[in-house]
């Protein structure tokens, strides 16, 4: 019983993801087109470090 539901929350899980796709041709808010020299082409989550306060 317990292997149904793993492999039935798995599957779930993979769809649910499959549907969660990278675009950066279009801003994630707005939707607008990008321009070929919008810096958010170049973005990546590791650029929105938040650094603690007091430093």
């Amino acid at each position: 019983m317990l292997n149904k539901s793993l492999v039935a929350f798995m599957m779930t899980a993979a769809v649910l993801l499959s549907a969660c796709e990278k675009d950066t041709e279009t801003y994630p808010v707005t939707g607008e087109q990008c321009g070929p020299e919008d810096p958010v082409k170049t973005l990546d989550a590791a650029d929105c470090d938040i650094l603690p306060a007091g430093i």
